[in-house]
């Protein structure tokens, strides 16, 4: 028999990492409403407060003009490949 691992939903896990945060329950007492161990929930909590401070602290920015760059740069290949396939394709009498 396979055993299969569960897979849970961003969406899950941050509702249930920011019920964490509140603090108005234990992580057991989370588990036990969820059908989540405890340590997962844990993890959970700890992924959310280390992803605030990178919200805060702008490297989401830097990421963002670094993906823009290479998709320019990109773009800029793609314009080069297309215009040695037409000329190519010229030269061969296509």
């Amino acid at each position: 028999m396979k055993t299969t691992r569960k897979r849970y939903s961003a969406d899950f896990k941050a509702k249930v990492a920011l019920e964490a945060i509140r603090g108005d329950l234990t992580l057991a007492e989370l588990a036990a409403k969820h059908g989540v161990h405890h340590t997962m929930i844990a993890s959970w909590k700890r992924q959310a407060i280390d992803g605030m401070a990178g919200t805060f602290s702008g490297a989401g920015d830097a990421v963002k003009a670094a993906s823009e760059s290479e998709v320019e740069k990109l773009h800029a290949k793609i314009g080069q490949l297309v215009v040695e396939r037409d000329f190519l394709a010229k030269a061969f009498g296509r």
